[in-house]
C-alpha cells in the first residue's frame, strides 16, 4: 500500500498544531529560553534540531513555491505570506514526527533491518543529489540525512500501525453522492409559498430561482453534507421526484433529485470516508499521548529563520526519495 499521510501531498497530518498560540491539540507548549541557537523544539528528551528542521523547509518551499509550474513567491496571500505559510507547514510536520516517535518509543517500536538499510540508501541518494550551495545552506552530512529519514520513517511506521484495524469496506450507499436542486427558504411564510406553487406544478428550478437564500441551486452531495433532516428525505428520492416542505433548525428546504447515484463521485468518495476513518482512529491515540508531555519550542529562532527562495536552493526530492526506498508501499 502506498505511504499514505492524511493532509497534503508531502504528507502532512492534520494535527490541529497551533504553535502562534503555543499548543499542540489541547496541549500547551512552553515558549523556551533555555535551548540553543541550533535547537528549534524539545518534546521529552528528545531535540529537534535547527538542521533537520532546514531540510524539511527547503524541500518544502520549492514543492510549494512552485506549485502547477508557477512561481509563487511573486504571489500576494493576503493575510498570509507564502513563507509563513510554508514555516507553519513545516513545523507542524516536524512536530508531528517527533511526538510520533516518542510514541512509537513507548510501544517498543523500531525499523526492522529493511527499513533501516532502505533509510540510509534514501541518504545515500538525497546526499548525492544536493549541489555545493545547498549542502553548504543545510549544513548536513550522509549521517545526518540518514538520521532524519530514520525520524521520519519510524513515525510513517507508526501512523501506519494505529491505522491498520480500520475498515477500509465502504458500501455504495455510505458513500453515495447523489445530484439534487435546492430551495432553502428561512421564514414559514416563503415556505409556504413554496409548498404551493409546488403542488400547483410549477417550475423546480424557476422557483429556486426567486425563492432559494443559498449560494448554489444544483449541487452534488454526499451523506453528512446535508442537515440531517434534508439527508433523509433526499437519500430516499429517485430521479425527478420532488420532496416535500423539510423543517429544520435554520429553516425550511426542497429537494428534487436529478441523479441519486453518481457512480464516479461515489467512487472517488470510498477514499474519502476511509481517510476520515483512519485519522479518527490516529487522533484517539495521538491526541491523548501529547496531552501528558512536556514541550518547549524556541520561537524566537523559528520566526526569525529566514527563507533562501534563490535559485541556488532548489532541492525538493527528500519526501519523493523516501518514497522510493520506504518498504511500505
Amino acid at each position: 500500500m502506498k505511504n499514505r499521510w492524511i493532509g497534503t501531498a508531502a504528507g502532512i497530518l492534520c494535527m490541529a498544531l497551533l504553535l502562534g498560540g503555543c499548543r499542540i491539540g489541547n496541549h500547551e507548549i512552553m515558549v523556551s529560553g533555555s535551548l540553543t541557537d541550533k535547537q528549534v523544539f524539545k518534546m521529552e528528551h528528545t531535540v529537534l534540531g535547527l538542521k533537520e528542521a532546514k531540510v524539511y523547509l527547503a524541500n518544502y518551499q520549492n514543492i510549494y513555491g512552485t506549485a502547477y509550474g508557477l512561481d509563487l513567491w511573486r504571489h500576494d496571500f493576503g493575510d498570509q505570506s507564502l513563507t509563513e505559510y510554508v514555516k507553519d507547514l513545516t513545523i507542524e510536520e516536524l512536530v508531528r514526527v517527533v511526538c510520533m516517535d516518542l510514541l512509537a518509543e513507548t510501544r517498543e517500536m523500531a525499523l526492522t533491518e529493511e527499513e533501516t538499510d532502505g533509510m540510509r540508501e534514501a541518504a545515500k541518494e538525497y546526499y548525492a543529489s544536493l549541489t555545493k550551495e545547498e549542502l553548504a545552506y543545510l549544513g548536513v552530512s550522509e549521517n545526518d540525512l540518514f538520521e532524519y529519514y530514520t525520524h521520519y520513517a519510524l513515525a510513517q511506521k507508526l501512523y501506519h500501525s494505529l491505522i491498520s484495524s480500520v475498515n477500509e469496506e465502504v458500501s455504495d450507499d455510505e458513500a453515495r453522492v447523489i445530484e439534487i436542486m435546492q430551495i432553502f427558504v428561512e421564514d414559514q411564510g416563503s415556505a409556504s409559498e413554496v409548498s404551493r406553487k409546488l403542488k400547483d406544478g410549477d417550475d423546480f428550478a424557476s422557483l429556486a430561482n426567486t425563492y432559494n437564500q443559498l449560494d448554489s441551486i444544483q449541487v452534488t452531495v454526499a451523506r453528512d453534507d446535508l442537515p440531517k433532516e434534508v439527508e433523509e428525505e433526499a437519500f430516499q428520492l429517485d430521479n425527478g421526484e420532488i420532496s416535500g416542505k423539510i423543517k429544520t433548525e435554520d429553516g425550511y428546504y426542497f429537494v428534487k433529485c436529478l441523479n441519486k447515484y453518481e457512480e464516479e463521485l461515489t467512487e472517488a468518495n470510498k477514499s474519502n470516508i476511509v481517510e476520515k476513518r483512519e485519522k479518527e482512529a490516529f487522533d484517539d491515540v495521538y491526541n491523548a499521548f501529547v496531552d501528558g508531555l512536556s514541550s518547549e519550542w524556541n520561537q524566537e529562532l523559528w520566526e526569525g529563520l529566514e527563507l533562501d527562495t534563490g535559485e541556488a536552493i532548489a532541492t525538493d526530492s527528500f519526501f519523493e526519495t523516501y518514497e522510493k526506498y520506504s518498504v511500505e508501499k
